[in-house]
C-alpha cells in the first residue's frame, strides 16, 4: 500500500514537471555613450549569437556562424546589412550614418563596436531598434544611453520599436 502512494505521488510529480516547457529568454544589450570631446557616439552591442545566427538564417535563408572559425567574409557583411536596417539613431532629427568598426566574442555573446561621427552637439537622440524582433517577438532589446551627465535606460519589444530622448 504505502509503495503504491509513493509510486503514485512520483508519477504525480514527474508529470507536472514535465508538462512545464522551458521557455529561453530573449535579451540584448545596448550601450551608447557620447564623447563631446571627440564629437561622437560610441555605440556597443551584445547580442546572443546563436539567437543572431538563427535570425540572420531565416531571414537571409543560408547558414550562418557568426562567432565560429567557420564565419564567412559575406556572412558579417549581410550582419552589418541587417544591423543597420534593424538598429538607427538620428541626432538632433537627422539620420546619421553608423560605422561598424569591430566584433568580439565575449562567451556565448556576439560584442559589436559601432560609432557615429561628427555630432558637436545633442538637443535629440531618436532611436530605433529591432534587433531579432521578426524572430523572436519575445526579444528585449534594453538600451543604455549616458550623454550630457545623464543616464536613461529604455526597453525595446516588438511594440516598443522607437525612443526619443530630448535634451
Amino acid at each position: 500500500m504505502k509503495k503504491s502512494i509513493v509510486l503514485v505521488f512520483l508519477s504525480i510529480i514527474l508529470f507536472s514537471m514535465s508538462s512545464f516547457e522551458m521557455h529561453k529568454f530573449y535579451m540584448a544589450i545596448y550601450q551608447i555613450n557620447y564623447a563631446p570631446e571627440k564629437k561622437m557616439l560610441q555605440i556597443t552591442t551584445r547580442i546572443f549569437v546563436d539567437d543572431l545566427n538563427k535570425a540572420l538564417e531565416n531571414k537571409y535563408k543560408k547558414k550562418f556562424f557568426l562567432g565560429t572559425e567557420n564565419e564567412a567574409p559575406e556572412s558579417v557583411e549581410l550582419f552589418k546589412k541587417y544591423l543597420s536596417e534593424n538598429f538607427a539613431i538620428k541626432v538632433n532629427g537627422q539620420a546619421k550614418p553608423m560605422s561598424f568598426l569591430s566584433k568580439e566574442m565575449d562567451g556565448d555573446v556576439l560584442v559589436c563596436y559601432l560609432n557615429i561621427k561628427d555630432v558637436t552637439k545633442i538637443k535629440s537622440l531618436d532611436i530605433y531598434n529591432t534587433v531579432l524582433v521578426e524572430s523572436y517577438p519575445e526579444q528585449q532589446n534594453i538600451l543604455h544611453v549616458t550623454a550630457l551627465n545623464n543616464k536613461k535606460s529604455f526597453l525595446f519589444t516588438s511594440t516598443s520599436t522607437k525612443q526619443m530622448l530630448k535634451y
